[in-house]
């Protein structure tokens, strides 16, 4: 129950036939004003009781990235249907642990990918199946952020797991294929945990190329609150998705700033748009027993492999291949 885990829990209330049963958040302090925003909620300061509760069936796991493996872990093995925001885990190994689990596990598994959800990430995806532009032979990613948002992350993310991942796993998606070999460079701006940007080049054999940008250091006056934009080059023609401008703009004494109206914006006291359209996807999964399909737990996997790849090659300065 962080800030990202409160719009969870917001985004399931708005879900028809959903109910938001407990939340969880080790800090008593931070629980307490949790528990007050979602009144009626078991509120615990230990995960356990929750997988412990035999009438919740789905948790949704919104922790620090690095502490998702083993508390997914302990979900499936406690019979739990899970929704786990990504990136999938802190490592590539972890993450084939985790789908070899869920393979076997009687709940589903489900990795938070929203762009997935993004209407124009989806309709781009479609076009590409349908061979409306050709064969892709090159794509261009940017997913950068003002200094305030950034400085926040680089303490905890470096921008290619935290941003720069959702990118991959769209080329990948577009492309139907892992890239063969990644190039990367870091550059390092502040004094954090991890470098302020990262470019990374992706390399599909000799087919295509693709080129992802994540800074996270752009001016504060930046009207954006993310600005971010992917274009697919084809044989036979391109395509472009906008996601900085976002449709609506406000200006103040103080702020001028675009606003989400994709993600998870409020709308009539309740969250709608990308992050609640995937959890009632996960949620029809799971009453129709079936293993959700739009994105699986090996392809996010696949999303951390290639972003730990890209980390590496910016770390040795040469580029990484990925078997």
């Amino acid at each position: 129950m962080g800030r990202f885990g409160a719009i969870h829990g917001e985004a399931i209330q708005s879900l028809s036939g959903c109910e938001l049963v407990a939340i969880c958040n080790r800090n008593p302090e931070k629980l307490k004003q949790a528990a007050e925003r979602f009144p009626g909620t078991l509120a615990v300061t230990d995960y356990c009781e929750i997988l412990g509760a035999t009438e919740i069936d789905v948790v949704s796991i919104t922790t620090h990235w690095q502490q998702h493996f083993e508390i997914a872990v302990a979900a499936l093995k406690a019979g739990k249907h899970v929704f786990l925001e990504k990136p999938m885990a802190a490592t590539g190994q972890e993450c084939l642990r985790l789908t070899a689990l869920a393979d076997r596990s009687p709940g589903h598994l489900m990795v938070g990918h929203v762009c997935r959800f993004d209407p124009r990430a989806s309709m781009a995806q479609a076009a590409i199946a349908q061979g409306r532009i050709g064969r892709i032979v090159s794509m261009h990613a940017k997913r950068n952020l003002p200094k305030a948002p950034g400085h926040i992350r680089l303490d905890k993310i470096s921008p290619f797991m935290g941003d720069g991942i959702h990118d991959a796993d769209l080329m990948m998606w577009f492309m139907q294929q892992l890239p063969t070999r990644v190039y990367a460079r870091s550059v390092r701006v502040n004094d954090f945990a991890y470098p302020d940007l990262g470019w990374a080049m992706l390399e599909f054999g000799d087919r295509a190329v693709g080129v992802i940008e994540t800074v996270w250091c752009l001016p504060e006056n930046v009207p954006t609150v993310i600005d971010a934009q992917l274009e697919v080059i084809g044989t036979e023609g391109m395509l472009t998705v906008d996601c900085s401008n976002t449709g609506f703009r406000m200006v103040t004494a103080d702020d001028n700033k675009m606003g989400d109206t994709v993600y998870w914006p409020e709308q009539h006291g309740r969250r709608v748009g990308a992050l609640p359209q995937q959890l009632e996807y996960f949620a029809t999964c799971i009453r129709d027993q079936t293993r959700p399909k739009v994105i699986t737990p090996l392809e996010a996997a696949n999303a951390v492999i290639v972003m730990e790849a890209a980390e590496e090659s910016a770390k040795i300065g040469l580029p990484v291949e990925i078997s």
